[in-house]
């Protein structure tokens, strides 16, 4: 039994023999007529131009190959090119089979074999003219295969393996690479060359590859923008912006997905137009989208004229303005169009009314349900405060009203009241005694006093005997409705002489409101002097401007009021005292000195806050006289000096008022203490007459319509 690879050696050797007997005469014959000679193969332009085959037109075959070896493939390769194969010491294992069952010409014969070889791992790389290098297929990439300048589309069909540059006139060639990857043969372990600078990339792989590569790029490497058309839309009653925002509430959600990913409409207020970019083929369905918004109507607006009553109609327009215009802030910077939010009209008191401004309107921030009220002002809405009747004139939309006089029900408000009560007291203190709340024996925890410290028969301070230390037993035991000056009245006699009660005033403010009192005098203060000719030869004349200025102690409460009763109070005091006298351009004028402190203490309601450390040095002489004479009486009478310190002491008590009865306690106990108390009495006491029949105007007394 023979064994099969000397029968295929056998076979090889028949159709190599055939060949050449077949090939022999062909080569001796005359060229082939033009009716006969098949089509020549357009030639690849090479970069390496290899030596021209002796005669690629030249016919081979028939030809039949089983189960033969690399090797007789290669002999084959060899004779018909002409060149020597240099062949490594090994290659890729395998078997090849092909039939050729006519003649072809030697090109396309060829053509045949090198596929053959590529498809079982084996490459072939010109050398020069004469020799060709036998390479496995995933190291030929290192071995310079045939570069292709031009297109590789006019050449036959091979697995040859090749080079080409493609240059990329509209994709990125680094975006580009990686989607190709896959079409790669990934035998020839060849990774592509990205050239970022010119836009290009080098791909290595069969000269079939390259072809299909080469024809993907032109379908694809377009610009992006092609199939693209423009658009525009003149407007004639609606508003450039108004449409934009109508078309991408129409558009969104579910129908989004419908219109092409590169459509696209902006508007332009300044010219009242709509530019659409889009695929022409949607055009016909926005001609009909616009051309149905694009239509003559009036607006259904309304004004309403709100009526205050806790708040200023001024501060309102004004917070009501910032609001707005912050709305159309945010619409800009989230990239919407050009206003959607109204901004109010401001008229400055006293000046020349200006006619309202419009509202710049603002883009459509929030996404609502069809036919649910909008939560956004249009831009239709003006506002208008009117100072002599504390009232606000909205106009726009029923939502733009909707909306407003719902903020208003919310900002115009009572505000919680206090009313703070104060008693100024001056201490005179003694050499061992080094503040004025040490000298009366009071208890201070952060700023409230919870007690005294004094000691001895008849010591007390309102109702607390010694020992008192509770914050919580003391101000009860005080009692709201008690007399802050009982509250802390001194009952023992050595503190009588050294306090003096300078004023015991009370005032009421709201929250966040500033209030202030002031104990003192009013002297008159030259502020300036001016010196000019009088027409007479007497010389210049000179007059001083004269001004008030207020002396004395001045103390200024900023209270913020807490839901659950707790009061923060922004206290400041400031003590003016005359120290002396001064002579100004032959004007007497008193030195004034100042005594400045501020706090921020908290409390509770009823809590008694105590402020003190603002002293004062006092120094003073006596003279008396001796004997009847008065000028030898003074000049040998008795003299002293005396020095002292006085400090000022504040108490205040804050108590926040509810609205009843239980408010007027203190004031009605005031009125019971002077000998006019049965006159206001009877004047107070009297119920104020029933109520008029006519209704009171509502919040909203006046509008209008229009449609």
């Amino acid at each position: 039994m023979r064994c099969p690879f000397r029968l295929s050696a056998l076979l090889l050797s028949v159709a190599i023999a055939q060949s050449l007997i077949l090939s022999k005469p062909l080569l001796a014959q005359a060229p082939p007529t033009e009716a006969t000679k098949p089509a020549a193969a357009p030639k690849p332009v090479l970069a390496t131009q290899a030596s021209p085959l002796p005669d690629p037109n030249v016919l081979v075959g028939p030809l039949l190959l089983r189960d033969v070896g690399v090797g007789e493939v290669l002999d084959l390769v060899e004779r018909w090119t002409g060149r020597i194969l240099l062949r490594p010491a090994s290659l890729p294992p395998g078997t090849y089979a092909l039939t050729l069952d006519k003649p072809l010409p030697k090109a396309e014969a060829l053509r045949a074999l090198e596929t053959l070889l590529n498809m079982n791992g084996v490459g072939l790389s010109p050398l020069g003219d004469r020799f060709l290098k036998v390479t496995p297929l995933n190291l030929i990439r290192t071995d310079a295969p045939d570069f292709i300048e031009g297109s590789t589309l006019g050449m036959q069909s091979s697995g040859r393996i090749v080079a080409k540059i493609f240059s990329l006139d509209f994709l990125r060639a680094a975006e580009f690479v990686p989607q190709i990857s896959r079409l790669l043969n990934p035998a020839l372990g060849a990774e592509p060359v990205i050239f970022e600078k010119n836009n290009s990339v080098l791909l290595t792989d069969s000269l079939s590859n390259l072809q299909r590569i080469e024809q993907l790029l032109l379908t694809i490497d377009r610009p992006a923008s092609s199939g693209l058309a423009i658009k525009t839309y003149n407007l004639e009653f609606a508003k450039a912006s108004d449409i934009a925002n109508k078309l991408r509430t129409l558009l969104s959600g579910a129908l989004a997905a419908q219109i092409g990913a590169t459509t696209t409409y902006q508007p332009d207020d300044r010219t009242n137009q709509l530019l659409l970019i889009s695929d022409p083929r949607e055009q016909a369905f926005f001609d009909s989208l616009v051309s149905r918004l694009d239509v003559k109507a009036d607006p259904s607006t309304r004004s309403e004229v709100i009526f205050l009553k806790h708040a200023n109609a001024i501060d309102v327009e004004a917070l009501l303005g910032k609001l707005i215009s912050g709305q159309n802030t945010t619409a800009r910077s989230t990239g919407g169009d050009t206003g959607r939010a109204g901004a109010s009209s401001r008229r400055t008191p006293g000046a020349t009314p200006a006619a309202p401004t419009p509202a710049t309107p603002a883009a459509v921030a929030t996404t609502t349900s069809p036919g649910a009220p909008s939560e956004e002002f249009s831009s239709l809405l003006t506002i208008v405060a009117d100072e002599r009747s504390n009232a606000i004139i909205v106009a726009g939309t029923p939502d733009d009203i909707r909306l407003v006089a719902s903020l208003v029900n919310r900002i115009d408000v009572l505000l919680a009241q206090v009313r703070i009560e104060i008693v100024v007291a001056e201490v005179t203190l003694s050499n061992d005694i080094t503040s004025g709340i040490d000298s009366l024996g009071l208890r201070v925890d952060n700023n409230k006093l919870t007690g005294f410290t004094a000691s001895g028969a008849g010591a007390s301070i309102g109702a607390q005997g010694a020992g008192t230390s509770s914050l919580t037993s003391f101000a009860t035991s005080t009692g709201y409705g008690q007399n802050l000056t009982g509250a802390i009245g001194i009952g023992s006699s050595p503190r009588k002489d050294n306090t003096a009660i300078l004023s015991v005033p009370s005032i009421v403010t709201s929250h966040n409101k500033k209030a202030e009192i002031f104990v003192g005098e009013t002297r008159p203060v030259i502020s300036g002097t001016t010196s000019g000719s009088s027409g007479s030869s007497t010389g210049l004349t000179t007059s001083s401007s004269v001004t008030q200025q207020k002396i004395g102690i001045r103390l200024t409460v900023l209270p913020l009021i807490g839901n659950d009763g707790s009061i923060q109070l922004e206290i400041t005091q400031v003590v003016e005292d005359i120290l002396g006298k001064v002579i100004i351009d032959g004007n007497e004028q008193p030195i004034v000195g100042e005594r400045t402190t501020e706090s921020f203490v908290s409390a509770k309601n009823g809590d008694i806050i105590v402020l003190g450390g603002l002293q004062r040095a006092n120094q003073g002489k006596t003279t008396s006289s001796l004997g009847p004479i008065p000028f030898l009486g003074d000049l040998f009478g008795k003299r002293s000096y005396s020095k002292g310190r006085t400090e000022l002491i504040f108490f205040l008590r804050p108590t926040v008022l509810t609205g009843t009865t239980l408010d007027n306690v203190e004031a009605l106990k005031r009125i019971d203490s002077t000998s006019q108390a049965k006159e206001v009495r009877a004047i107070i006491d009297t119920r104020p007459a029933a109520a008029s029949a006519t209704p009171a105007p509502a919040a909203v007394s006046e509008s209008s319509e229009k449609h």
